[in-house]
């Protein structure tokens, strides 16, 4: 079964699609193979995993917009409650974003290639404002 790690850098709050490198591991790990899954996980508290559409930039304007006034900073009266702020005002913040989302993902593998729709993509949800490097794990079985 196998696995690898991508490393993506990011530049602070945004949706980061890596929809061609999972499909580029997929293609040179499941010759042979025909159907399978892939879990995609990602190794952090504060960032997150979606399928969403990757046609229209919009979307991804929206969505940002969606969770910021969903979940504001820690600065934000209306965030007074928040115990958690050492680590500055977007840091519970983005823990809740992540806990409203998924930190892993299962997407089926068809005739060797991800079973995705076709405006689909795969993209990491950062939830940070400063810069990070996140590492996502992508595990192939059959």
């Amino acid at each position: 079964m196998p696995q690898t790690v991508i490393t993506l850098s990011t530049h602070g709050q945004g949706l980061y699609e890596f929809t061609e490198q999972v499909a580029d591991f997929v293609r040179a790990a499941s010759s042979g193979m025909g159907e399978g899954l892939l879990t995609v996980f990602v190794r952090h508290t504060s960032c997150s995993l979606l399928i969403q559409e990757n046609a229209d930039p919009d979307v991804k304007t929206d969505l940002n917009a969606f969770f910021r006034r969903l979940v504001p900073p820690s600065s934000d009266p209306s965030m007074r409650w928040i115990v958690h702020t050492t680590e500055g005002p977007d840091d519970m913040p983005a823990h809740i974003k992540a806990a409203l989302t998924q930190v892993s993902i299962g997407i089926p593998v068809t005739h060797g290639r991800l079973a995705l729709g076709t405006w689909q993509g795969i993209y990491l949800f950062e939830h940070r404002d400063r810069p990070h490097r996140r590492d996502i794990v992508l595990h192939l079985s059959a």
